[in-house]
């Protein structure tokens, strides 16, 4: 074994470094490798979510526990109440692809179909939910004590506490989801994908692919027109399992199926008439469809961060009230800002910190000067859109103007996009319940 200290005056020092520095490439490459494989070995694909996110792999693992856990785990919420509270979220940006995912996931919980022609149709303790579904969706600073008193008031149609924590946990990360969804463009290009038959048992998650298990689910798919896939496999997965991947799918061109696709990451089987049933329309599942996003202007409005944080406040009320969400939820705010960046951790603050300000969450102790000095117009315009605007019937986004940067930056950009914009909502909600119970 050779040791290496820091200070080396001969070659051998800087072989060492150079050494050390590829032995980390390679782990992380590894890491992603091991994702990858898992997922083609038991679905046949890797959804265009897990795809982008692969590159981060050390924020792959803390999104993909967050997620299986919310809609999954332990909880007060029944499975199909948390996917119909998915399709809600999704719903209020048109994302056609999150909507047709949980559609087929709140039918395989047993969920009544009858609830997915309309969201006139679904239980009146969901309906209320609408509300502050659209408020958190586009202008979240308008959440009040009012709201939370109104969902908790007596009665049979009442949340508890607990239940509405959750529900809203959930609305917070399908919204931000969005932005990530039509932020790499994964709604407005389908990908077709096959499902290998003789896969592994069902009931398992690929969240436990980030926790070294080796078993996934077959997922659901949503309805799609046939199209070629937007990009070839990760060159480091098994060229057997993507011949088996190719054959399979060529066989079930040829008996002219839809092939169906989704973004989920844990599932079992569904029959090919049940999957077929799984589109759905988002405007159904949607009130008032011309409250958006507003300019936040009213300075007496603004959340100050010295005033309510997550680190002091929102974690630890959240963490209270939905056991261990807290712990998930703030791995994922310390993954994302922990990820490496050729532009520096200046850049990130500045990403960070102006997607608050949009918001209306202000930090005292921050000079917003950086902000101009270090985000580009184009690039404050892209980030805008694809916190504020990720809806399939807006115009297409502007694209992020950064040409040289490589496809993981580019992912990178819209990580952080996406946790600032679900911390954000988490903040002004945990606020409101905040207020109601102290009052």
């Amino acid at each position: 074994m050779i040791i290496c200290t820091k200070k080396m005056d001969y070659r051998l020092g800087t072989q060492c470094q150079r050494v050390q520095n590829q032995v980390k490439v390679n782990s992380e490459k590894e890491r992603a490798s091991v994702l990858c494989m898992k997922a083609l070995a038991s679905r046949g694909r890797l959804d265009s979510v897990s795809q982008h996110m692969a590159s981060h792999p050390q924020y792959l693992e803390s999104f993909l526990r967050t997620q299986h856990y919310i809609l999954f785990m332990d909880g007060p919420l029944p499975l199909q109440y948390r996917h119909y509270i998915a399709i809600m979220a999704a719903a209020r940006h048109h994302c056609s692809y999150l909507v047709s995912l949980h559609t087929a996931q709140f039918l395989r919980a047993g969920g009544e179909p009858l609830w997915l022609q309309g969201l006139e149709t679904a239980p009146p303790r969901l309906q209320h939910l609408d509300h502050i579904n659209k408020v958190l969706a586009h202008q979240p600073w308008l959440t009040s004590r009012s709201h939370i008193q109104a969902l908790l008031k007596s009665g049979e149609q009442c949340w508890s506490l607990a239940e509405l924590v959750q529900a809203v946990v959930l609305l917070a990360h399908c919204h931000s989801l969005c932005s990530f969804v039509f932020g790499c463009g994964t709604d407005t290009e389908p990908v077709p994908t096959p499902r290998i038959p003789h896969g592994t048992p069902p009931g398992y998650c690929l969240s436990d692919a980030a926790n070294g298990n080796t078993t996934v689910p077959l997922t659901p798919s949503v309805p799609s027109e046939r199209m070629p896939r937007r990009r070839s496999l990760d060159s480091s997965c098994d060229v057997a399992l993507r011949e088996r991947i190719q054959k399979s799918q060529e066989e079930k061109e040829r008996r002219g199926e839809r092939l169906l696709y989704s973004q989920t990451l844990l599932n079992t089987d569904m029959d090919e008439d049940e999957e077929m049933d799984c589109s759905a329309d988002p405007s159904r599942f949607i009130s008032d469809p011309e409250f958006g996003y507003q300019e936040f202007a009213r300075q007496d409005e603004v959340l100050r961060v010295q005033d309510y944080s997550w680190e002091d406040h929102g974690f630890s009320l959240v963490n209270r009230l939905y056991s261990d969400i807290g712990h998930l939820l703030d791995d994922r705010f310390r993954s994302v800002a922990a990820l490496p960046s050729p532009h520096g951790p200046d850049l990130q603050r500045a990403i960070w910190n102006y997607i608050h300000c949009i918001y209306g969450i202000r930090y005292d102790d921050y000079d917003y000067g950086e902000v101009n000095q270090l985000l580009e117009k184009g690039l404050k315009l892209y980030i805008k859109a694809v916190a504020c605007y990720p809806d399939a019937t807006k115009p297409p986004l502007c694209p992020l103007p950064w040409a040289p940067l490589k496809p993981a930056e580019k992912v990178h950009v819209n990580l952080l996009v996406m946790e600032a914009r679900l911390q954000a909502e988490l903040l002004y909600a945990l606020r409101a319940i905040t207020q109601y119970m102290i009052a």
